[in-house]
């Protein structure tokens, strides 16, 4: 019908892809822009030697063999320049695999996928800018459509923790113009990894868990601290299980709780177990030196601990240092928004954080239930859920009128049916993982990794976004605070990009 609009989440969705589309332009045409204008600092990313071993279908050494004659060496050429910093190694290993030691820092689920859709969709390229350059764009492709898909995953995640579309559309904005944008459309695991760790949050708070496990670990496959992600399934196991032990005194149910959070974690964290095992076996069971590694000899032999340690002097408190001092300001604008981030929300609810959600007040409820933060403003009007969703806050708000008030009761992180309607607002429990995960990112980007790394390493944590998006709306706070946020991204996506794409540090 004419003049009928759209429910405020189709509306939504569509603006939030539009962004992030159109955010990945912006980033592409800033790249190709600041390459046209400047000499890059290191010419080096070209140089593409011949691969170690013959087993990659991809490999250097079979294109030597039966010699490719490249029909567009320009545009060929500005694909292979462009694969600078960490792009070269995953570009290498999905061309080679695994040849050398420090190759094993960075894990298979991108360079797989590179591999894949460069032999599949893109196979036909290779006659006209040649392989390397298809395995460039593959990349290019896979992490800007990742990225989109995990601007929509937010918004949907963001509109179930906070009960408010018009927070959970600004959170989404935001993260498509994060300060890490430049690493979003690169060839970097962050597009990967922040579409597998938010779309896994998002079916888990939908209470799909199976999907959400699958998810989750696959998260840890393409980033190492996916397997913190493990940490929001043992955090729902420990409330399911105590409300099955202590409030229906049912032990059966509890073992079983119990069993399936355990399988679950343990399958979140095996590709990255797995992928150790692989590292051990090429690398001291079939490994060709004579001398065997130190690593290797280890009760617990963990290659990646050792490649980051011995390669790139990661280790806690290794980079307190005076040279390292612009480094720690570069990184400063992130950590202190996360900072920021974790006192607000740790002060908002203090006695939910203390005792990990276990113990809600009455005072808690009706502060989540009124909150201007994560709450439901008084005068909104659209909330980004189905109508099923709607029916049962409407039917909510009828039992809260007839039911006297609980004094204190016990969530799971995300609400049953019969829980949802008792209390369709806000629950504080629900952001207490991510306020857990986001303190231990922090604090480990913090004191153990190259401190500059934190602007991208943080950046596919969701509260960040959503303490943002109440900073930018909140009447409370001056709107010099929503500049500041404003001007912080759009800084770092100019820098960022001028900087990266021309191999000069960044972060």
């Amino acid at each position: 019908m004419a003049g009928k609009s759209f429910p405020a989440d189709h509306r939504h969705t569509h603006l939030i892809l539009k962004y992030a589309v159109v955010s990945r332009l912006i980033l592409i045409s800033l790249i190709l822009l600041w390459r046209s204008l400047l000499n890059p600092y290191d010419t080096s990313a070209s140089i593409n030697p011949t691969c170690l071993f013959n087993s990659g279908s991809n490999s250097s050494s079979e294109s030597e063999s039966t010699p490719v004659r490249i029909r567009m060496r320009r545009l060929a050429s500005v694909i292979e320049d462009s694969i600078v910093w960490d792009s070269v190694y995953f570009v290498r290993i999905a061309e080679c695999g695994y040849e050398y030691e420090q190759t094993y820092a960075f894990l298979p689920l991108l360079p797989i996928c590179i591999s894949l859709l460069s032999r599949t969709a893109f196979a036909p390229l290779i006659p006209f800018v040649g392989q390397r350059a298809v395995l460039g764009l593959s990349g290019y492709v896979l992490n800007n459509f990742a990225f989109v898909l995990a601007a929509f995953y937010l918004y949907r995640l963001s509109a179930i923790i906070l009960k408010d579309s018009e927070l959970a559309l600004r959170a989404s904005i935001l993260f498509c113009l994060n300060p890490a944008s430049i690493f979003y459309s690169a060839i970097y695991t962050e597009s990967m990894y922040a579409l597998c760790s938010i779309g896994g949050m998002y079916y888990l708070m939908r209470g799909s868990t199976n999907i959400a496990t699958l998810w989750l670990a696959l998260s840890g496959f393409a980033r190492s601290n996916g397997v913190l992600n493990a940490g929001y399934i043992c955090f729902q196991t420990m409330h399911m299980s105590y409300k099955a032990a202590f409030v229906r005194k049912h032990a059966g149910v509890t073992f079983l709780v119990l069993l399936s959070g355990a399988l679950r974690s343990l399958f979140i964290i095996s590709p990255f177990i797995a992928f150790q095992a692989y590292g051990y076996y090429n690398m001291c069971v079939r490994g060709t030196s004579d001398e065997m590694r130190p690593w290797c000899k280890a009760k617990l032999p963990l290659l990646y601990n050792y490649i980051q340690s011995r390669y790139w002097g990661v280790g806690f408190l290794k980079y307190f240092q005076v040279k390292q001092i612009p480094n720690f300001v570069l990184a400063s604008p992130i950590l202190s928004l996360a900072l920021c981030t974790i006192i607000h929300y740790v002060k908002l609810w203090p006695e939910v954080f203390v005792s990990l959600g276990f113990r809600v007040s009455s005072t808690t409820e009706e502060l989540s239930a009124s909150s201007i933060p994560l709450g439901r403003s008084a005068g909104s009007k659209s909330v980004g859920f189905s109508s099923e969703d709607r029916s049962d806050a409407r039917q909510g708000d009828s039992l809260r009128r007839r039911k006297p008030a609980v004094k204190e009761e016990n969530y799971v992180v995300h609400p049953s049916e019969d829980e949802e309607s008792e209390n369709p607002g806000f629950k504080p429990v629900t952001i207490v993982p991510f306020i857990l995960h986001l303190l231990f990112m922090a604090a480990t980007a913090f004191f153990v990794m190259h401190v500059q790394v934190s602007t991208r390493f943080l950046s596919a944590s969701p509260p960040l976004y959503w303490f943002g998006s109440y900073v930018m709306a909140s009447p409370s706070l001056s709107k010099r605070w929503g500049y500041i946020i404003w001007t912080y991204c759009a800084a770092y996506i100019l820098l960022g990009s001028l900087l990266f794409s021309n191999f000069y540090p960044f972060t």
